[in-house]
């Protein structure tokens, strides 16, 4: 009888402790949950704080600006290192292990701890920095404060290696559980994850390099290409529009400017190698400035670039870079308006139509329009170098600047191996990977010198098909298509300097369509709005190239498609997207995996 009451006492106090532990873990989750609100909310006013516009802020308001930013950021803090409090302890343990039961209380702990340490310690090494950065010059005078970025590099560093584990132990919490509400957190925080990841990497890659490559340890001299896409190139437009930029100690100064006619001339001595030659020598791109930029690996073109600088002005560069009217209008909508000597508003809305398109109506003498471009580029970098002064439109700028550098818009390359390593592994270095990843890229030069590019619109559909022992099947599809009108436009657009041996009518384009495969890939047929097509193929950078002469009627299509066999894998293609006037309209197609062999 004493042993059924010790047992009876024994079941009644294993259940008085599981109901207390299951009351502590609700009622601490409850808790959790308030604090996790508390720290989402202070993020959003954070987020509010750093991205104030200008008009939203005096000039004596500036200053505070990112104390301000602080005050969230260890709210933040304060809330998520509660919540991580909350759910420890030997009742969360036992709950987050609970068979089929636990998935819930395991990822509740798992996001806890995950926003703990990105608000402890991730958080305060980016805040901090970028107050650094926008809230004043540097103590040399400059636009950007070198030193101090210099000495944030070990913590955005570590900071960088802190979010990436961090997202692989999230992706690693149960991702279906019986509670909706904690699987719909742990995605919000992964898509959370996803785009802060390579955002304090990047931060942390230009705590590296920046301060050498804007002068802290002595002056740098930069080559700034203008490209025009209303003519397309390989990496963008034809190259126009040109400056020399110096970077000292972080202060930027703009020089030099001149137009295309001036470096026409230029003969540079640069070797490209074998399989440069083979894909491009028909074109001359080394002697021929406006096929310089053919090839869509940027570095090609720097070299080139570089080397013509030389050969004319007699002066080393330590690095190239390129811009277009698409970034000039991004940088322009955080920094304001410019005007040109003439009163021209050259703005984020206009500065795209004044440069590839008006510019040809407003002037009849190519002499007169090439001034007026000129005039644009420099009035339109005159105003982004006094807006970086100013502390009320730097951190918008900065922001700008760091999209347009992410998405590969601005393309760089420096004369220093280790610089130019880490830039080639970034989209801002414009580089052609070299790899056996999937890989489709579609590559539009204008062969007929006309200016009819920035009408043109791009479609490409790619379709893995099924595995064969030969590989895996692909189908390409790019559709291209000549929105030019059928009238108003000058001659200046529409005159075709290749003289094709057959009929034209005003408004017809002719491009050169080269399609980048994944290496490895063969060709097995190619047709052009269904009929047979003859192509040329070539290889560059591991890749297959496949070339097709392609005449594109004013208001028409054509229909360029391929049929590969490609190594066998079950990724999809990165896409390459060549930044002409109209952006590609891409769509990839999955069929059933087709694992590697």
């Amino acid at each position: 009888m004493a042993s059924i009451r010790r047992t009876k006492l024994f079941i009644w106090g294993a259940a008085a402790f599981l109901v207390a532990g299951a009351g502590w873990v609700l009622v601490t989750g409850l808790y959790a949950r308030s604090e996790l609100l508390a720290a989402q909310s202070d993020l959003e006013s954070l987020r509010n704080a750093v991205t104030a516009s200008p008009q939203e802020a005096t000039a004596g308001d500036v200053g505070g600006r990112w104390a301000r930013a602080e005050l969230p950021a260890r709210s933040a803090a304060a809330h998520a290192d509660r919540a991580r409090r909350l759910t420890t302890g030997p009742a969360w343990f036992v709950a987050a292990h609970i068979p089929v039961l636990g998935g819930p209380f395991q990822t509740v702990r798992g996001t806890a701890d995950a926003l703990d340490r990105l608000t402890g310690g991730v958080l305060p090494a980016v805040v901090q920095t970028a107050g650094n950065l926008t809230e004043g010059p540097g103590a040399d005078g400059g636009h950007l404060n070198l030193s101090a970025l210099r000495r944030a590099a070990p913590a955005l560093e570590e900071a960088s290696r802190t979010v990436v584990a961090v997202r692989a132990e999230t992706r690693g919490l149960p991702r279906r559980t019986w509670l909706p509400a904690t699987d719909e957190a742990r995605a919000r925080l992964l898509e959370g994850l996803d785009r802060i990841v390579p955002l304090v990497d990047d931060a942390a890659t230009g705590a590296r390099l920046l301060p050498a490559m804007l002068g802290e340890y002595g002056p740098r001299r930069y080559f700034l290409v203008f490209q025009n896409p209303a003519e397309a190139r390989g990496t963008g437009g034809m190259p126009g529009a040109h400056a020399m930029l110096t970077a000292d100690k972080g202060a930027l100064v703009l020089t030099s400017f001149g137009h295309d006619g001036e470096m026409v001339t230029a003969r540079p001595k640069v070797d490209l190698g074998a399989e440069f030659n083979a894909m491009y020598a028909v074109a001359d791109p080394v002697n021929s400035w406006p096929n310089s930029n053919m090839s869509p690996h940027f570095p090609y073109a720097a070299r080139i670039w570089s080397a013509a600088w030389l050969e004319r002005s007699g002066e080393r560069v330590d690095g190239v870079l390129s811009v277009d009217p698409a970034v000039l209008a991004r940088l322009l909508a955080a920094s304001g308006p410019a005007r040109t000597s003439d009163g021209t508003v050259v703005s984020a809305d206009t500065v795209v139509e004044i440069s590839e398109r008006t510019n040809y109506v407003t002037y009849a003498d190519p002499l007169q329009r090439k001034a007026f471009l000129l005039e644009v580029a420099r009035a339109a970098a005159g105003r982004l170098l006094t807006a970086a002064e100013d502390p009320r439109l730097r951190p918008r700028l900065l922001t700008a600047l760091y999209e347009v550098l992410g998405n590969g818009q601005i393309n760089a390359w420096s004369t220093r191996p280790d610089e130019q390593r880490e830039l080639e592994s970034r989209p801002v270095g414009g580089s052609l990977p070299h790899g056996p990843e999937p890989y489709a890229g579609l590559v539009v030069n204008n062969a007929a010198g006309t200016k009819l590019d920035y009408y043109l619109d791009r479609t490409l559909d790619w379709h893995s098909g099924r595995c064969t022992a030969a590989g895996r099947e692909v189908t390409v599809k790019a559709v291209l298509t000549n929105r030019a009108p059928s009238s108003g436009l000058p001659p200046y657009v529409t005159h075709r300097m290749d003289k094709p041996p057959y009929a034209t009518r005003k408004g017809d384009n002719r491009l050169l369509v080269s399609y980048y495969a994944t290496s490895g890939a063969r060709l097995e047929e190619a047709t052009v709005d269904g009929r047979p097509a003859l192509l040329s193929s070539g290889l560059e950078r591991g890749h297959p190239v496949y070339t097709l002469d392609v005449e594109v009627p004013a208001g028409g299509s054509r229909m360029v498609t391929l049929r590969l066999l490609e190594p066998p894998t079950d990724r999809s293609p990165t896409v390459l997207h060549q930044p002409l006037p109209r952006p590609l309209k891409a769509t990839v197609h999955r069929a059933s995996p087709c694992p590697a062999t």
